[in-house]
């Protein structure tokens, strides 16, 4: 089976969780003989190969991180320069990873794209979803590495049938909201360990100052207060 991919994150691969997720989902595909292809809606120089791509394979997967609870732009950018497909055959798949864990924060995305093949006129063969992936391309190998296999776990999956179940996406995805036992325990221990690996990750990224600092605070603006008592 040749699969081909498409990266939908505007984000350039080497700084893309996508991509980090999609190379696991393919260590897993290719693992069985299976083949794939893939493309970066982040170069605009790609666009052609992945609609003649998209035109000419009966296997595409549509690969996006979860911009406010929906799609990114750039794909439906991309949506409307793809023609309607005349002969029938092609299977869509779509893969939306998001930072927030609730598989709830998905709902508004997975709706959406499970119309979308309709109108390409194509056949819609599942969506994985999969939160708490913030920030995963910044962890250290060994733990990004424990977060990422489970999708080389779901590209075997796949392999088997070209397509995702709803009973395997769903237990893939997890709860869709947590208990309140869970939220009582991120409060006490998850909370710390996440602000703990935000500060690393903002050290990372140049930040020299805390997290919580808050430089545009009204009172240290003296010609607030002055322009207040008058």
């Amino acid at each position: 089976m040749n699969l081909v991919i498409i990266n939908c994150s505007p984000r350039t691969a080497a700084k893309s969780n996508t991509e980090m997720v999609i190379a696991a989902f393919c260590k897993g595909f290719e693992a069985r003989g299976n083949t794939s292809e893939l493309w970066h809606l982040s170069k605009r120089d790609e666009w052609k190969n992945a609609r003649d791509a998209f035109a000419s394979k009966e296997q595409i997967l549509f690969a996006l991180p979860l911009y406010v609870e929906n799609v990114p732009g750039i794909l439906l950018e991309f949506l409307q320069s793809l023609p309607k497909k005349s002969a029938p055959g092609t299977k869509v798949t779509f893969l939306i990873q998001g930072g927030f864990e609730e598989a709830i924060q998905a709902a508004c995305a997975k709706a959406y794209v499970e119309m979308l093949p309709s109108y390409l006129g194509c056949d819609y063969a599942g969506t994985l979803t999969k939160g708490g992936l913030f920030g995963v391309n910044f962890l250290p190998e060994k733990m990004s590495r424990s977060v990422l296999e489970h999708f080389e776990d779901a590209r075997r999956e796949f392999a088997k049938a070209g397509c995702f179940s709803e009973k395997y996406t769903k237990a893939f995805a997890g709860p869709e909201h947590y208990s309140k036992a869970e939220i009582q325990k991120y409060e006490l221990i998850g909370c710390h360990l996440s602000k703990f690996m935000m500060g690393r990750i903002a050290r990372k990224l140049g930040c020299k100052e805390k997290l919580d600092v808050q430089p545009y605070k009204a009172a240290q603006f003296p010609h607030n207060a002055s322009r207040n008592n008058t």
